[in-house]
């Protein structure tokens, strides 16, 4: 036999062929399966589709009578922006850094943990203005609609005293709740308030009444509106921020806030 040819006693018979075909074949199914689902829980740390959430319903109102129109307008918490934003740091300062985000988001946690100091230094030290648009998205992600409770919180301790906000936002992070359980009950939300500086029962009282449960779902709904997609969705000066290095870093946000000054 004419050994440049191959020694065809030592391949494999047909039935043995078409048995290691199927079993690449599933090889590759199952790879191609595994890498979807690695792809799909990468993106959606990155970030939060909104398009496939929906706002929750509003906390129902009772009410003995119809209200006069005036009244029945949603409630607007204090010194907040046009776009329903809490704005920190001196009116002075040329950067400013715009975060949008759902406190049940767990890529707005991640942004957060690697962010938290580079915002709280940048409103010390008067280089930049924070606003932070807290949105509500996720109701349906708990039982007991804790993203708008969380949400409606954030405008009740901006409302009490501004400065002391940013701590609040850290600790409401860093005791986010898993996605898909009830949340955190309403007690705890006024345990965060006080440790962070609020122990005025009013503000007890907005959070526990939801007073701006409707003015945030308002603005949720014009944001999504106006073009957010995901979350967090951060911008400095305007300019979106889409890397993932000063989003989820170590240094975070600090070298685009520099270069902006």
């Amino acid at each position: 036999m004419n050994t440049t040819q191959g020694d065809w006693s030592t391949l494999p018979s047909e039935p043995e062929r078409e048995a290691h075909n199927r079993k690449v074949l599933a090889a590759l199914i199952a790879g191609g399966v595994l890498f979807a689902l690695v792809a799909a829980v990468c993106v959606g740390i990155v970030a939060r589709d909104l398009t496939k959430d929906v706002i929750g319903t509003p906390k129902p109102v009772q009410s003995a009578s119809p209200l006069p129109m005036a009244e029945q307008l949603p409630a607007t918490p204090a010194g907040v922006t046009d776009n329903g934003a809490v704005r920190i740091g001196d009116p002075a300062a040329k950067v400013v850094v715009r975060v949008v985000a759902d406190l049940q988001c767990p890529a707005c946690q991640m942004f957060e943990k690697a962010n938290a100091k580079v915002l709280e230094d940048a409103v010390t030290s008067g280089s930049a203005i924070v606003e932070y648009n807290v949105i509500s998205f996720l109701d349906r992600a708990s039982t007991t609609q804790y993203s708008s409770r969380a949400g409606n919180a954030s405008y009740c301790v901006a409302e009490a005293d501004p400065s002391k906000y940013q701590s609040w936002l850290a600790a409401m992070f860093q005791n986010q709740p898993a996605e898909g359980g009830d949340g955190l009950p309403d007690d705890r939300l006024l345990e965060i308030a006080r440790d962070a500086g609020y122990p005025d029962p009013a503000v007890a009282q907005c959070i526990t009444d939801r007073k701006y449960d409707s003015y945030l779902r308002t603005k949720t709904k014009e944001l999504l509106a106006g073009g957010i997609k995901s979350t967090p969705s951060v911008f400095v000066n305007g300019q979106q921020v889409t890397e993932a290095k000063p989003l989820f870093g170590p240094e975070g946000l600090t070298p685009l806030i520099t270069a902006a000054r």
